[in-house]
């Protein structure tokens, strides 16, 4: 089956564009392996319109609701490659996809580590956004995890507003000059402790870390590498496009966290929309060629 218009990621970004594109009568889905980053989001209370702050979680699944309702198809599916020949082909672990035009919106892919505490504790101290959680963490002692210039960035979100903040690099050689005052501990890590929510680190050489939040920025690739398997070009950690959203490859577009700014939820849904205003009449002057 041939979609007008495929979103690769159903998070903000490729949901906003999904409810544009539909609403302008393109053939349009939206694959997601899950919610994305928000999915780890316990509370959002800075987006527009929200009196009451609401789970992640609870904003994808409305958004969702809101854009099947406008005839969206969605699927649960993990993209692996995109090519082109005379039209895109997305190919995923549960089968593949044509599309006249693509977006990316994966998010910046963020990793975490299968340690003892990681996953029972996120969302109760364990974050992957200082810009959305500094502010609950006000004169307080937290880390980072991470080794590469998002750490950095996070550090310097965390600074001016927490009481200490420490680099951990899981044993990783650091890559990045570091802020002054911020101390490096480069063991690995085996655990996050705290029974409710974080209380701090225990390191291989048995020594500990107390710590009341723990920010981890560690990267991912995905969303880069199917951009550049589809022939975009990249800059740095994220995909380049232009004020329209535009990569270098006609049809093909990216928006949300994979493009680098202002990491939030506003700034993800604007984009989205961007894209969408993009990839309208494209589409519409592919289909007239034809």
């Amino acid at each position: 089956m041939m979609y007008d218009a495929v979103m690769v990621g159903s998070g903000p970004a490729g949901l906003s564009a999904a409810l544009y594109t539909s609403r302008a009568n393109l053939k349009t889905l939206v694959i997601g392996k899950d919610r994305g980053a928000l999915e780890k989001a316990d509370r959002i209370e800075n987006y527009f319109g929200m009196a009451e702050p609401v789970s992640g979680c609870e904003l994808v699944e409305n958004t969702m609701t809101q854009a099947q309702n406008l005839g969206v198809e969605l699927a649960e599916d993990e993209i692996f490659h995109i090519s082109w020949d005379g039209h895109f082909v997305l190919e995923g672990k549960n089968g593949a996809y044509e599309a006249l035009s693509v977006l990316l919106a994966t998010g910046a892919g963020r990793k975490t580590l299968k340690i003892k505490g990681m996953r029972e504790l996120e969302g109760r101290g364990i974050s992957y956004c200082a810009v959305c959680d500094a502010f609950f963490y006000r004169g307080k002692d937290v880390a980072v995890l991470g080794n590469e210039a998002y750490a950095i960035h996070e550090l310097g979100q965390l600074l001016p507003v927490v009481q200490s903040v420490t680099l951990l690099t899981n044993g990783q050689e650091l890559k990045e000059e570091v802020p002054e005052g911020v101390r490096v501990v480069k063991e690995p890590l085996i655990s996050v402790d705290g029974t409710d929510r974080v209380e701090g680190v225990t390191f291989a050489d048995g020594s500990t870390l107390l710590a009341e939040g723990l920010f981890v920025a560690l990267g991912s690739a995905g969303a880069m590498e199917l951009a550049r398997k589809a022939g975009a070009f990249t800059e740095g950690q994220n995909i380049k496009v232009n004020e329209r959203m535009e990569t270098n490859v006609p049809g093909l577009y990216a928006a949300g966290d994979c493009i680098g700014g202002l990491l939030q939820i506003s700034t993800a849904v604007g984009e989205g929309a961007q894209a969408a205003m993009s990839m309208i009449p494209f589409v519409r002057k592919q289909k007239k060629s034809k």
